[in-house]
């Protein structure tokens, strides 16, 4: 039996929720509404969807605070769309940061979200299904280095801090989910939970090289990450769990 893609829409704009759901329906999709972050947790508690969308602007939980939740818990890989206000750079930037997949200005046609969610799950699906991210609440080691993924800290051999930003974080916890394990272009990007083009398709190979910077390694012989000829990158060393929290 064929799959038939379930998406949760989460908007307190009743016609937009009605909008939306009647034209993805007309096209093929699953939709389940909800009205707030509470009906949100309700909803997934007993079931799961392919793809959410999530607006920004709502009362209580905004969509920001919903998108760092569902992240931190047994949700983390669902695919993640923003509906953000068009002239609110600042939510974008910070949805991306915190893992949502894409975003969407409002106002918008149903015809581009239903392009956006089909695009988002094409590229999530282009991924080996034994690619999983780890659970939260670790301390990994791999070579000089901690990585506490609680914190979302970076721990040099003296245990002194190391200050990455959100992109250079999500890369390097990519890395060390899939140690000693060739990934490409596409698959980095997408398991980083990065689709803006400016900000992360031109520049997969900077953002490469400032988490060697960080990492302090050489980039013409590097220890961490090496780079494989017309592939892509891979993590060269192992990793270690020397610590798991719950």
């Amino acid at each position: 039996m064929d799959h038939t893609d379930h998406i949760l829409i989460v908007d307190d704009d009743r016609e937009i929720r009605e909008l939306v759901s009647s034209y993805l329906k007309k096209n093929g999709l699953r939709v389940t509404v909800a009205a707030d972050g509470r009906h949100m947790r309700a909803f997934l508690e007993t079931d799961s969807v392919d793809l959410i969308v999530l607006d920004v602007m709502m009362p209580g939980d905004d969509g920001l605070v919903l998108c760092r939740e569902l992240r931190a818990g047994k949700h983390k890989a669902t695919p993640i769309l923003m509906l953000t206000a068009r002239s609110d750079e600042t939510d974008r930037i910070i949805g991306l940061e915190m893992g949502a997949d894409d975003y969407l200005a409002k106002p918008f046609s149903a015809r581009e979200l239903l392009a956006r969610i089909n695009a988002v799950l094409r590229r999530t699906r282009m991924l080996p299904p034994n690619l999983q991210i780890t659970e939260a609440g670790q301390l990994l080691r791999f070579g000089d280095w901690q990585l506490d993924t609680s914190n979302r800290h970076l721990l040099d051999e003296q245990g002194t801090i190391v200050a990455l930003s959100g992109a250079e974080y999500r890369l390097l916890r990519v890395f060390v989910d899939h140690p000693q394990r060739v990934l490409n272009r596409d698959q980095l990007l997408n398991l980083t939970q990065g689709r803006d083009a400016e900000l992360f398709d031109r520049s997969i190979d900077l953002l490469v090289s400032r988490l060697r910077q960080r990492l302090r390694d050489d980039a013409r012989e590097p220890d961490y990450i090496k780079t494989v000829r017309s592939e892509g990158y891979v993590f060269s060393v192992p990793v270690q769990i020397i610590e798991a929290r719950s």
